[in-house]
């Protein structure tokens, strides 16, 4: 799997790059992944430039091929003014109009209080599906008070296993139960037509 992680953070060292780490380990846990980190402030400049005049340098070139083959993205994002940095935003106005189109995308953010958690999916999400990307349904919100804390790494597993499902083509959900079996909370389960067959009797 050839997985592409685009960070937005801005210090260094930067929480946002420290999620993308931890996210892109785990998606490799559930399967071998080949990683690749385009760090969007390194490109500052030139995506400033092919904002105005259209035509990308040789960084931000290579920045938008090695996204147009990725089998699958994590992207993450510090949280300004309650949504994702313009300098984000700014990556993503650049790309090709096709370049994550039905690429699996898992989406994450880092901010410094939970009440910005939202901007998942009020912002990031409605972003990714503008552009035609399958945005895997468990994204990833850090606060400052969740490094350390319980929650935070099973959000990171649950994620990076449905990106890894995704990305490698396969269902993320259980395997459909036979007629007869015993369901998850211990009832049988009886399929819908064989209901309905009953009440016809």
């Amino acid at each position: 799997m050839r997985l592409v992680v685009v960070s937005a953070g801005l210090s260094v060292p930067s929480s946002t790059r420290l999620l993308a780490d931890r996210l892109a380990a785990a998606v490799d846990r559930h399967t071998p992944a080949e990683t690749e980190v385009i760090e969007v402030r390194d490109l500052a400049v030139e995506i400033a430039h092919a904002l105005t005049n259209g035509f990308p340098g040789e960084k931000l070139a290579a920045a938008q091929d090695t996204v147009a083959a990725a089998d699958g993205l994590i992207v993450v994002t510090p949280v300004f003014s309650a949504s994702y940095s313009g300098l984000f935003k700014s990556f993503f106005d650049v790309l090709d109009r096709d370049a994550v189109a039905g690429k699996p995308v898992l989406i994450a953010a880092t901010g410094g209080s939970a009440r910005h958690s939202l901007v998942l999916d009020h912002a990031l999400r409605p972003l990714l599906t503008h552009l035609r990307a399958v945005v895997v349904p468990t994204g990833v919100y850090a606060a400052s008070e969740d490094w350390g804390a319980e929650g935070l790494p099973e959000r990171i597993e649950r994620a990076a296993g449905e990106l890894a499902a995704l990305a490698t083509g396969l269902s993320a959900r259980p395997a459909r139960r036979e007629a007869g079996r015993t369901g998850a909370a211990g009832f049988e389960v009886v399929p819908f037509a064989d209901q309905l067959a009953r009440l016809a009797s």
